[in-house]
């Protein structure tokens, strides 16, 4: 899939994370963890926000992966579903999805706007 994404829609996407960790710092650790482990285990930025948003997971799905490894992964975006703060989240990750998951993720990681302006294939 190939996004473009342009600075304002980056810095918007940025300052509505930097309002999530302000306001809900509870659910914005939680969604930083469900990051590092993606990252960890080698999965997908869109994978893992289409498994968030209940969306079907299946081009971003990985190819060869275990299916005990994967289980536990599916048990930890579940728990994050399931705090009664995730609709916050989740509504971040609905006004941004245009943007991609995987620049959502980016710049919840820090990455600055201006390294990700442009267009980018993700997967």
């Amino acid at each position: 899939m190939i996004i473009d994404s342009s600075y304002d829609e980056l810095k918007n996407a940025q300052t509505a994370i930097e309002n999530l960790k302000a306001t809900t710092p509870s659910i914005y650790r939680k969604f930083l963890n469900i990051i590092h482990l993606t990252r960890q285990l080698q999965y997908g930025y869109q994978y893992m926000g289409s498994l968030l948003m209940d969306e079907n997971p299946g081009k971003f799905q990985p190819k060869f992966q275990d299916d005990y490894v994967l289980s536990i992964y599916h048990q930890e975006i579940e728990k994050l579903k399931k705090d009664k703060r995730f609709p916050e989240l989740k509504q971040l990750l609905q006004s941004y999805k245009h943007i991609s998951y995987t620049n959502i993720s980016k710049l919840a990681l820090g990455e600055k706007p201006a390294a990700l302006i442009g267009p980018a294939v993700v997967h």
